[in-house]
């Protein structure tokens, strides 16, 4: 696996570096956003690996004008700055996940092998999902409701994916963060239910049938239905 790490602290590049070359992994480094952005633009990398405080463009940044440029590879940010709102301005500029420091050199290696697997079999996958009258296109990464298109960010697309893969079955917040972001937030966090309001206004206003439903005490469930989702 061929990893850029974009990060400044000498510290964090030796411990990353040290251990995941040992497991085989070819490490490249970046010390700062520009050379960071410029290098995963003009070179092949299996995953890329994020700083958010990082020299000349930021990482939040950086991982936004990647995304502009049609980079499909997996984002891994890597950072000290770990609130709700950290991690749902990470997610929304592109990331894949989102690790705070400090972390462990295990949890990191897993991270990366799940990463780059979800990336692989995402390519494979073809076809289009619905529900009444929305459709979700994955080739295209187009979704509809009635005649009219739908814009949203990559992860309210991964979100929505898996909630059309899941009709009709009620899913935990767990099994959300697990399947959408192959994280383990704290149990605390309330990402999953910021971006389940961010679908809603996006799918569901202005509807007067309602996909996305809360079971209160267990989770969230996408069916037909007349009534208000809370």
């Amino acid at each position: 696996m061929k990893i850029l790490l974009i990060e400044d602290d000498p510290g964090v590049i030796s411990v990353i570096q040290r251990g995941l070359s040992a497991s085989g992994y070819e490490i490249t480094i970046a010390m700062d956003g520009k050379s960071g952005l410029e290098m995963a633009l003009q070179h092949s990398f299996d995953i890329v690996v994020l700083d958010l405080m990082i020299p000349m463009i930021n990482g939040m940044e950086v991982c936004r004008r990647l995304r502009n440029a049609q980079f499909i590879k997996p984002i891994l940010m890597l950072t000290a700055l770990g609130t709700t709102e950290n991690i749902v301005s990470g997610l929304d500029a592109g990331a894949d996940d989102y690790m705070t420091k400090p972390f462990k050199l295990a949890e990191l290696e897993a991270r990366l092998r799940t990463l780059t697997r979800r990336g692989k079999e995402v390519e494979k996958k073809e076809g289009i999902l619905s529900l009444g009258d929305l459709t979700l296109d994955k080739v295209t990464k187009t979704v509809k409701r009635g005649s009219a298109t739908i814009d949203l960010t990559a992860t309210e697309f991964r979100l929505l994916e898996y909630l059309l893969s899941n009709t009709n079955r009620v899913l935990n917040r767990i099994e959300i963060l697990e399947n959408v972001w192959d994280i383990n937030f704290n149990l605390g966090t309330n990402v999953v239910d910021v971006y389940i309001n961010y679908l809603r206004k996006k799918i569901d206003k202005n509807h007067d049938v309602k996909l996305i439903h809360t079971v209160f005490g267990m989770g969230y469930v996408v069916r037909q239905a007349y009534e208000d989702s809370k």
